[in-house]
């Protein structure tokens, strides 16, 4: 069986990608806010976004309108370097994009059902469906916390499964996670996969082709929301 593939905009580096990047999220943004009074824009962690969360934090949008919340958490405190929360605290959420309003997934302080029940609680309460997914990928073909081999990545990727938030381990990922199902991801207005580097094309190729999606579990949303999704690779 063969796929279509999403429309792609290639760069020369990541500087200049993360500088188109970020008027074309902040174009998605704003034009939501226009239309209907607010926008919800969901990212993803790793070190790949961090110049486009740069570049992005200082858009001249109407921030305070903005909603922002990840893909994917690990269940750790916010202080601790391996944080989302953290990253987006420190690249995204400052200078002009500082009036954004930020939903966090984890909460590290609860007990594991009660931090799930808050998790679900908040993404449900949000003003869906989100204006723009951000993805980014590894080089085992994850996203959020999609991992080969997860102990729930059958329902995580499944868009008809009810819920918005799972609660997700994986071998390939050193702490437990919460991440934000197909439900939520798949059924966003805008998807964006971004990637840079040798190694990242290489892996999209082989994401592109044939194959199971629980093997790379990116082909989820290369096939479920090709129509939407555009690739910012570099």
């Amino acid at each position: 069986m063969t796929f279509a593939e999403p429309q792609r905009r290639m760069f020369a580096d990541g500087a200049a990608l993360a500088q188109e990047f970020a008027q074309w999220t902040a174009d998605i943004l704003q034009r939501s806010v226009d239309e209907r009074g607010q926008a919800v824009l969901v990212v993803s962690g790793g070190t790949t976004p961090k110049r486009f969360f740069g570049a992005l934090a200082q858009s001249a949008i109407d921030w305070p309108r903005v909603t922002i919340t990840l893909a994917d958490e690990r269940r750790v405190a916010d202080h601790n370097p391996r944080s989302n929360a953290r990253l987006l605290r420190e690249t995204l959420l400052r200078e002009r994009a500082a009036a954004a309003r930020f939903v966090p997934l984890a909460d590290a302080t609860l007990a594991p059902q009660e931090e799930l029940a808050a998790a679900e609680a908040r993404i449900a309460a949000l003003p869906l469906p989100a204006d723009l997914v951000v993805l980014g990928m590894g080089d085992d073909g994850h996203t959020a916390s999609w991992f080969p081999g997860a102990d729930r990545l059958a329902e995580a990727i499944d868009p008809r499964a009810p819920a918005l938030v799972l609660p997700i381990s994986a071998p390939g990922a050193p702490e437990p996670r919460l991440t934000l199902t197909a439900r939520l991801i798949l059924g966003a207005r805008a998807l964006a996969l971004h990637i840079e580097g040798a190694d990242k094309m290489a892996t999209l190729r082989r994401a592109l082709e044939p194959g199971p999606a629980p093997e790379m579990p990116i082909r989820a949303a290369l096939r479920g929301a090709v129509d939407k999704l555009t690739i910012f690779a570099a």
